[in-house]
C-alpha cells in the first residue's frame, strides 16, 4: 500500500541506482540579473539560487502538492501514478517525468533533468539526499511534527515559495485554507455538531488481518478535525511525526458513540472496513457501526497533504457528518 511509506523509518528504505550525476544547469533567471535566494532548509544547511527556481523536481506527494498549488509545474515527481490516485486535489497541469518512488528516487533519472531545484522531505534518508545535493540544490522539508500540524503545513508551503518566487500565491493558499476552517467549523456548529467526537484511521490487510492506523490529534487529519471543532476520539498515542497510532479490530471497542471516517483509494486491492470486517463480529458489533456512523469519504484527499487537500478533507467530513 502506498500510502504506508510514511511509516517506514529512513534506515529501512533503499537507496536508488547510483549512476553517474551532473551538475545542475545554471538557472534562467540568473541570466536576467534576478536576485539570488538564500534559504535555510530543516536540516540547516544554507540552499543558495540564482533565481526562482523553474526546473523542480520533487520526492514526495505533499510538495508535489505544493507546487502545484503555487502554479510551479514540476518536472520530475516521485511515482506519479500514485500521485494522481491519491492526489486529487491538486492534480498536475503538465507530464512530469517518473523519478522512481517516494522512497527510493533514481539518481539518473533526477540528474538528467537538470533540475535547479530539488524539493525533499525528511522521509527521504540522509544517503539519498546527500546524493541529490551532487546533483542540484536541496531543500529538505521536515514532512510532519505532530506538535503543530497546520503550522508545519503552512511553513513549507511558504518556504517552497520563496525558493519558486510565489510567496503571494502562498499566502493566498493559507487564507483559503484559513476561511475553510471557519466555514466548516461554523456550518457543524449551526448542526448541533461542535465537539463531536471523530475517530479517523485508514486500515489494510496482510496475512488476513485487518490492521488499523488511528489517526490521533497529533496528525494532520487530527489537527484539522480539533480546528473545526470536533473531538478527536483516539486514546492510542501517535508518533511524534505523523501522529499516528497503531490498532486492530478489538482496539476499536473502547471509542464509544463516535463518528467514524476513512479514506481509501479504488487502487487498493480492497476496502477493508466495509468488505474484510463485514463479517467481523467485533466490527459490527460496535456503537458507530450498527448506527451506520461510519463513513467513507471520497478518494483522492491525501491525508498527508496540503492546504488544498485539507480543505477537500473538511468539505467532505463536514458534508459527510450534516446528511
Amino acid at each position: 500500500m502506498r500510502r504506508h511509506l510514511l511509516a517506514l523509518t529512513a534506515a529501512s528504505l533503499a537507496l536508488a541506482g547510483c549512476g553517474t550525476t551532473e551538475p545542475a544547469r545554471t538557472n534562467a533567471a540568473a541570466a536576467k540579473g534576478t536576485q539570488h535566494i538564500t534559504l535555510t532548509d530543516a536540516t540547516g544547511a544554507k540552499i543558495k539560487l540564482d533565481g526562482p527556481a523553474e526546473k523542480v523536481v520533487a520526492t514526495e506527494w505533499n510538495v508535489v502538492e505544493s507546487l502545484v498549488t503555487l502554479g510551479v509545474d514540476p518536472v520530475g515527481v516521485a511515482d506519479v501514478k500514485g500521485y494522481k490516485a491519491w492526489d486529487t486535489s491538486a492534480p498536475l497541469k503538465n507530464t512530469p517525468k517518473d523519478i522512481g518512488t517516494r522512497g527510493e528516487p533514481s539518481m539518473d533519472t533526477v540528474a538528467s533533468l537538470s533540475p535547479d531545484l530539488i524539493v525533499a522531505t525528511s522521509d527521504l534518508p540522509a544517503a539519498a539526499v546527500k546524493q541529490l545535493r551532487k546533483i542540484a540544490p536541496v531543500l529538505e522539508l521536515s514532512s510532519a511534527d505532530s506538535s503543530d500540524q497546520i503550522g508545519r503545513m503552512k511553513e513549507n508551503l511558504d518556504l517552497i515559495a520563496r525558493a519558486t518566487g510565489t510567496t503571494a500565491k502562498a499566502t493566498q493558499a493559507n487564507k483559503e485554507f484559513d476561511a475553510k476552517l471557519a466555514e466548516g467549523k461554523k456550518t457543524l456548529a449551526d448542526a448541533g455538531l461542535a465537539g463531536r467526537s471523530v475517530a479517523f484511521a485508514d486500515g489494510w490487510v496482510a496475512s488476513n488481518q485487518v490492521s488499523i492506523r488511528p489517526y490521533t490529534g497529533g496528525s494532520l487529519i487530527g489537527a484539522v478535525n480539533e480546528a473545526i471543532g470536533l473531538k478527536n476520539a483516539w486514546k492510542v498515542k501517535g508518533d511524534k511525526s505523523y501522529g499516528l497510532g497503531s490498532t486492530d479490530v478489538e482496539g476499536l471497542s473502547g471509542l464509544g458513540d463516535v463518528d467514524f471516517a476513512y479514506i481509501g483509494n479504488a487502487s487498493e486491492p480492497s476496502d477493508p472496513f466495509a468488505k474484510d470486517l463485514a463479517k467481523n463480529s467485533a466490527w459490527t458489533s460496535l456503537p458507530f457501526v450498527k448506527k451506520d456512523d461510519v463513513h467513507r469519504l471520497p478518494d483522492g484527499i491525501w491525508m498527508f497533504g496540503g492546504p488544498k487537500s485539507m480543505q477537500a478533507y473538511v468539505d467532505a467530513l463536514v458534508a459527510a457528518l450534516t446528511k
